[in-house]
This record gives C-alpha cells, structure tokens and sequence, in this order.
C-alpha cells in the first residue's frame, strides 16, 4: 500500500486517541517509522496489524478500528485536492458508485505500483444499491464500509447503512491473500448492499427520454465506428469476435506473427485477450450488458517468438495475398520469421523449444521483442446489430512504451488526446521523475534528521541524567512545581583520595597528575555505581558523595552503602597505587534533598545526617570505613562484621562513638 494511507491513518489516530497511543500502538507491532512517505510502498500487512494494536490499547473492535481508517482516508485525501475528483463524478451517489474503477484507473497515473480493487455497481433501487467488490488483498471489507459512509455523508449529504450480503475467500485481519486450495488464483469477492434513500436518483433514471433531434437522426454504418477507433472491436452473444478496426488486427499479427490474419475474426474474445480489468470478471453476454458504464482493460495475448509460430508465418496460406498485398504488420512479421529462421536452423528446433520453457516457473516465456498492448474502454450495445461494441484506445504513457508496443504516433487515433497524451507525457515524464526524486530525497533527509534529532535528544538525557536523577528530571519537564523532597532515612557516603599530590612536581605537573589520578579513581568509583540502589550526588576537590535511599526510596540503603564501600575498597586494594590510599564515611539519619541553580543545576542533599557522614570521612584512617554508631548497629543486625573504634571526638559533634566496616554479612 501506499504511505499516504498510513499517513490517514497516523494523523487521525494521534487525533482521536492522542499521540502516547500512536507511539503504544507502533510499540507493540514494532513499527520504526516515525513518519510515512505519501508516495512509498509499505507492507499490506501494517494495515491490519495496526488496527489490532489499537483495538487492543482502546478497547474498540478490529471492524470498528478498519471501519475507522477507511472513515480516515477519505478525510485526508481532501488535503492533495482529491476531494474535488469525486464531487466531480456525478449529482448523486449512484454517480460515484459507478465511477469508482474508472478513478482508480485515473490515479494509476500518480500512483503506479497501486494494486487498486474492482468494483462494479450491480444494482439498484429506491432503497439503496448493491456493489461487487474483488481484490487480491484480504481483511479489507471493512476498511471500504467506512470509506463508502464517509463519502456519502461528506460528499453527498447522506447517512448510508452498508454491510456484506455475500463473502468469498476474505479473512478478517489479515492481508496475505487469499488461502489457495487449487492451482488457479483466488481472488476476495464481497458483495455489499448500501440502504440510502436513492428515490430521486431512480426518478430521473427511469424517466429519461432522448430529445426529439436525437430519433431522427439517420443510421451510422458500422464500418465508421472501425475507422473512427481503429482498435475497436465487436462482439456477439456468444462473445465472438465479428467486426475489428485495422490497428488491432495489424497489432495481433504483430504480437503473433504464426498466426493466420483471417483468424482474429470469428474467435471468442478470451482466446485473443486478457481482461485486466475489472478482475476476475466472467466475460459473458449477461455480464458485460449489466456493465456498460464500468472502463474495461483488455490485454492482447502474445504466442511469442517460438519456432513453431516463425514457421506457421513462413508456411502461411494467405490465399489471394500476395507480397504487395501485405500490410506492414504482416510484412514485419514475415521479416522477422525469416530473420530468425536464418540464425536458428532446423538442427537447433529442440534447444529453441527449450528455450521457451522458464525453469523457475515451468511455463512458457512471453515475448521478449514487444510489449503486450493494453486497450481502454467502454462497452456500448448496438441495438441495430445487436451486439455490444468495445470503443477503446492503447493505454500509452509515453513514447518509450510507444515504440515497446511497436506503433507510431500515426497508429493512435487521429481525434481525440492519444497522441497529445504521449507527447505530453514524455515531455513531462523527467521532470516529474526529477521532481520525485526530490521529494523522496527531502524525505530521506528529513527521516535523517528525525533520527539525529532523536540521538541529540538521547544524548541530551543522558546528560541531564547525570546531573539530574531521572525521577527529578521527568517532573520538572512536567512542570511541576515540587523543587525539594524530604526523605526519613538515608545513609550517606563519603570517600576521600589521600596522598594524591606529590610535592616533589612542580605546581603544573602536580596539578595535572592530580587530576589524571582524580579521573582514573572516580571513573573506577562511577563504574560501582548501581542504581537505583545508590545515587552519586557530587564531587568535590578530593572528596567523592554519594546516596542511598534517595531520590528513589530504599529500605535497605544501608546495606547498599556498605556494600558499596567494601567493593571500592576490594577494587582499590587489588591495584598498586603508590602512596595513594582512600577513606570512607558513612552515617545514616533524615535529609532533605533538590535540585538547586538554573545553569548547571545539581542535585544536593542538606541536613545533619550529611554533615556527620562527612565528619565519619575526615575523621577515618587510610584503607578504613569508619560508620556512626546508628549506621554500624544498624548493619550488624543484619550480619556485617563491624568492630568498634571506641569513642572519637568529631569538630562540630564532640565525642562520638563509632566503628569500622570489615566484612558483608557473606564475608
């Protein structure tokens, strides 16, 4: 599918629902796309994946939620201007109904790759009307329920009931394509029947008369139809073949040179052509007289360039032909037949036949030389023969395809736009080419920016991380107002490096070893670091802080302190480093902590409880962690071995009993 359909249905869904469930719903179906490219393919399957996703985060049914981008779609097609193509198509609903393959057809232009469903009005009555839907894709009945009642009601002013009377092959949430049992292809058939009031449209049907000038016109011949649209042909009750302009005749022979040129008429219809659309169609009497109003696309069928068909051609009977009679389809084929019978002689009949056969497929290879010619339009029946008519012309893009199919400019009918259309279009063709490549180019930057935008924004958090807890940080981009917190009970570390300046260096060298062994020791420090068990709070000169229990609360902060003392000390005692030793301090007690400044804004603790643990810090031994009395027996009921260094007289506290960390409770 196209992205502009996924762009329906990210914008609607972040309308209605809000973003937080976009972002769930592309979580949960592991979607990487931040935004979707109008004109880019993406996988069939997103669709119905994305509907299951949102009926699980809202609640609401896989139907309403298919129903409901359908609904979305034609909301946001009015933004490309579409919106005007359908109000275009008629006075009434049943106008639109009708003409909805014949506007597929017309975005095919915009949209190449689009793989568009058929759709045919059936009938119709005062109370509404019936659709046949076919498709290659499954799941999507729904999807057209919602795009049918938001048109109607958009465009049309009216409030349609529509559900399915008849299914076949279609399963719901799923786009693989139907399951296939036989070898032939499968295809979704649905019908729906619409209920509208539909009184006044019947109305002016049925009482429609011809103008008095119209039924005195004289009687056509049949041979102005054919020269009027030389790939036109007629077709019987029995879908034979019984009049054909020249073009299509002289085509067939081109595309098939082994066959007799007499043959084309008289033939069925289905062993010429290939209908391409409407799909799946039965092409039969009954059929095609109920679809005189949908564009028909018929693909004429080529035999290839095999041995057998150059033979046929060389050994053709063409009776009171001769070589001046030849037209210059004929005179090619005959060229080409005795082209190819030179270089590949009788000897080579098998290797050419093998040739033919495709081995990854095991049937027959199409022509190499010329493209299949693809005719456009409507059936008309003719009262007066009784027979319906095919009115078309070569479905041409440019000159390039042109030349593919093997016609000239002065094969196209003369009246008309078919050669305008060509000229024009490959005019025109590199400079849309250039102008969608462009597009996608912008896009692609775009999308690149969108991820840089998101590493800068990973980085930036990150950053702020470190400065910030990440709790703190979240409510203040909330806006809250809660600047500080206070916590009951949270133990305190401090950790000095001792003997890190060497006095023998000059005062720049000193201050550059002091500051490499600083960086090596607090990286060390950084990596025992687990959070959310323990917080680092800051450095200062020598000194390094940290937290347990805040900001995220924790029963066991003194555990988580201790614990992490005694690894930085395992860590540091296993490395040679010199004369450089380190202390601990540690105390447990009631802080109040926030986040303080605006430019470089940190995260401080206050209170006596960090005044203490600084003062257990600067009154501890090298290679010690000293703890306070409150902190030691509050480990030692939990199985750390503690010993205690009697009373110390502490600045600011006076004399304080406390004790050193030996052991965890494993140790």
């Amino acid at each position: 599918m196209y992205g502009m359909l996924y762009e329906s249905v990210q914008h609607y869904v972040q309308e209605e629902y809000g973003v937080d469930i976009w972002r769930k719903v592309c979580h949960i179906i592991d979607c990487k796309h931040n935004s979707f490219k109008t004109h880019q393919i993406y996988p069939d399957k997103l669709m119905p994946d994305i509907a299951e996703a949102l009926s699980a985060c809202t609640g609401e049914s896989f139907d309403f939620c298919m129903n409901f981008f359908g609904r979305c779609f034609v909301r946001f097609f009015s933004n490309f201007g579409y919106d005007k193509m359908i109000r275009s198509t008629g006075r009434y609903f049943c106008d639109f109904l009708q003409s909805i393959d014949n506007i597929h057809l017309i975005m095919r232009f915009t949209y190449p790759k689009m793989k568009s469903p058929s759709m045919q009005l059936t009938n119709m009555d005062d109370n509404g009307a019936v659709i046949l839907y076919r498709s290659s894709r499954t799941g999507m009945s729904k999807y057209l329920i919602g795009q049918m009642t938001e048109v109607a009601r958009e465009f049309y002013g009216l409030e349609i009931k529509a559900y399915v009377i008849e299914s076949q092959n279609d399963i719901s949430g799923g786009t693989a394509g139907p399951i296939k049992l036989t070898e032939g292809p499968l295809t979704v058939i649905v019908k729906y029947r619409l209920d509208f009031d539909n009184r006044e449209y019947m109305a002016k049907r049925v009482n429609t008369e011809a103008h008095p000038s119209q039924l005195k016109m004289p009687t056509v011949k049949l041979d102005v139809f054919l020269d009027l649209f030389p790939f036109t042909f007629v077709l019987n009750h029995d879908m034979k073949i019984t009049h054909a302009g020249e073009k299509i005749v002289e085509t067939w022979i081109m595309h098939n040179p082994g066959a007799n040129p007499k043959a084309f008429i008289g033939t069925h219809v289905m062993d010429l052509f290939q209908c391409r659309r409407p799909k799946d169609t039965t092409i039969d009497w009954d059929t095609l007289i109920q679809m005189r109003t949908v564009l028909f696309e018929f693909e004429l069928i080529r035999t290839g360039h095999n041995r057998a068909a150059y033979d046929a051609v060389l050994n053709m009977d063409f009776e009171n032909y001769d070589e001046m009679d030849l037209n210059e389809a004929q005179t090619m084929a005959l060229a080409k037949a005795t082209e190819f019978s030179e270089s590949h002689p009788v000897d080579d009949d098998e290797a050419a036949r093998e040739d033919e056969i495709d081995p990854a497929t095991g049937e027959r290879r199409s022509s190499q030389g010329l493209r299949s010619i693809l005719l456009k339009g409507q059936m008309f029946y003719i009262k007066d023969v009784d027979s319906l008519i095919f009115l078309c012309s070569p479905l041409i893009e440019n000159l390039d395809e042109l030349h593919g199919i093997g016609l000239y400019l002065n094969d196209l009918n003369p009246h008309g736009l078919s050669r305008e259309l060509v000229m024009a279009g490959w005019q025109h063709c590199s400079k849309l080419e250039i102008m969608f490549e462009k597009e996608e180019q912008r896009s692609d930057e775009l999308e690149k920016s969108l991820e840089l935008a998101d590493s800068w924004k990973r980085q930036g958090d990150e950053l702020l991380y470190s400065m910030i807890p990440r709790p703190i940080a979240e409510r203040m981009r909330l806006s809250q107002e809660q600047v500080c917190q206070s916590f009951e009970e949270v133990s305190v570390i401090f950790l000095e490096v001792m003997n890190v300046y060497d006095e023998g260096l000059n005062s720049i060298q000193g201050a550059m070893q002091t500051v490499n062994t600083l960086n090596k020791v607090f990286s060390a420090l950084d990596e025992e670091i687990i959070s959310p068990f323990v917080y680092k709070v800051e450095t200062v000169g020598m000194v390094y802080m940290a937290v347990s229990g805040a900001p995220d609360v924790n029963p066991l902060h003194a555990e988580h302190a201790c614990d992490l003392a005694l690894r930085v000390m395992k860590k540091f005692k296993a490395h040679d480093m010199g004369d450089v030793a380190i202390r601990v301090g540690i105390n447990s007690g009631p802080v109040v902590a926030g986040v303080v400044g605006q430019k470089v804004p940190r995260y401080c603790l206050f209170g006596d409880t960090v005044n203490t643990a600084s003062r257990m810090e600067s009154s501890s031994d090298p290679w010690k962690i000293q703890l306070s009395k409150y902190t030691g027996d509050k480990v030692r009921q939990v199985g750390y071995k503690v010993e205690s260094r009697g009373t110390v007289k502490v600045k600011g506290k006076g004399d304080m009993e406390t004790y050193w960390l030996l052991e965890g409770p494993e140790g």
